[in-house]
């Protein structure tokens, strides 16, 4: 088993596993051999055989003609509550405008305001290029399938559990994958994961995503995973994906006061805490090799890699 598993995110369903290996395996240690270089963490960069992927993609990749129904053909055929008030949140984020409490609209939306908001994201850098507005319908079906389908988040759970092993020690999610992988996390704190690091994540999203949690949030925070000794969280400030920017204020640490004697992390060089770092992913603000080649991310996982 592998030292470092990466959870991608959504529109990856008809990719796999190994497909995607290669690529996020090369570039993670590109990002973890820059801050080596640079004298931010000690020890050599991950051999590919070292990194793997869980997939989940493939909980999303309609079984030919059966399954749920194709995807709507332009925003202004939106019909669902969840879809619509996330598209508007994403628009939102594009025009810098506050999203709100919630960020679930109080009108209901109508199909020209709709077909507004995807024409605003359509022209934002947060998409990885050109892409078709019905692939963006398709990317907004997968995270309410995701919230709203529990066989949908058992698949996905298991496809991490599956690639977690003894020595697996650093947990990656990039974008909806660092929802599975936290909520993952938090069900088995009994993994010898000890760092997570997250990647233009949607985690701090309210109403939509936050709240949506399990375990569920207590007093407007978020729940610790057990065993978890340190949490990176990047994010460049473009991705309107990552709408949050700063988890720390949502995600205590899992002691938030002196650490007990003996206990493991009290014997390590610091206490469990949540960092927040910014990075600059270019024109791609949202795009995971991006952030797997930024020394900032290099430096997060190579912490995880020389931890005790």
């Amino acid at each position: 088993m592998a030292r470092v598993v990466v959870v991608h995110g959504i529109g990856q369903e008809y990719l796999g596993r190994r497909s995607l290996r290669d690529p996020i395996a090369a570039a993670l240690a590109d990002g973890v051999a820059l801050a080596v270089e640079a004298g931010d963490v000690s020890g050599p960069a991950p051999e590919p055989s070292a990194v793997d992927v869980a997939f989940y993609g493939d909980v999303f990749r309609a079984p030919g003609t059966k399954g749920e129904p194709p995807a709507p053909r332009s925003a202004a055929d939106l019909t669902d509550p969840y879809e619509q008030a996330l598209l508007e949140a994403w628009a939102a984020g594009v025009a810098a405008e506050p999203a709100g409490p919630g960020s679930v609209p109080t009108k209901a939306p109508t199909p020209r305001t709709l077909q507004r908001a995807m024409n605003m994201l359509l022209r934002s850098p947060c998409l990885p290029g050109p892409v078709a507005e019905r692939f963006l319908l398709g990317v907004l079906r997968q995270v309410r399938r995701y919230f709203t389908d529990d066989a949908v988040r058992a698949r996905a759970a298991a496809a991490v559990g599956a690639r977690i092993g003894p020595e697996t020690t650093v947990l990656v999610g990039h974008s909806l994958g660092s929802v599975v992988a936290y909520e993952t996390l938090c069900d088995h704190p009994e993994w010898p994961v000890r760092t997570l690091v997250t990647l233009g994540s949607p985690l701090g999203m309210p109403s939509l995503v936050f709240d949506r949690l399990r375990p569920a949030p207590a007093a407007g925070r978020g729940h610790w995973p057990g065993g978890l000794e340190r949490w990176t969280n990047l994010a460049d400030r473009h991705d309107v994906v990552a709408s949050v920017k700063e988890l720390a204020r949502l995600f205590g640490p899992r002691h938030p006061g002196p650490l007990p004697a003996g206990s493991p992390a009290a014997a390590g060089a610091h206490r469990p805490a949540l960092r927040d770092v910014p990075v600059d992913n270019g024109w791609k603000v949202h795009d995971l090799l991006r952030h797997l080649t930024a020394r900032e991310t290099g430096t997060a996982i190579g912490e995880g890699l020389v931890a005790r």
